[in-house]
């Protein structure tokens, strides 16, 4: 799927998704299309990749939303640095660690 490209969501009843259970979660999962499922006619659940659930979920997580909100606040208080700078630190962390296993 291109990026940026409309989501393409597909209404179809439960009946219909059961017997094509297999070609729906295909589409999902490598199409990332979604599927709204419904009882007569009334939309009751929904078909997403699971990547994607897990994801949001995470969002959804009142932990994940504190520490969100408390790195905006920083950002936006200027105590941020530049993406390079932390990846710097964070390999040279690696390589000490390995140092330090190598001498151990």
């Amino acid at each position: 799927m291109r990026k940026n490209a409309p989501a393409k969501v597909h209404r179809m009843p439960i009946t219909k998704a059961r017997v094509n259970l297999g070609s729906v979660v295909r589409r999902v999962h490598l199409n990332k299309e979604y599927f709204i499922l419904e009882k007569g006619g009334i939309p009751v659940a929904g078909i997403m990749d699971a990547e994607e659930l897990e994801d949001y979920l995470e969002v959804h997580d009142p932990k994940v939303q504190a520490q969100i909100e408390k790195s905006t606040k920083a950002y936006l208080a200027g105590r941020s640095r530049p993406a390079r700078e932390f990846l710097a630190e964070l390999q040279q962390e690696k390589e000490a660690k390995a140092k330090r296993r190598r001498t151990a």
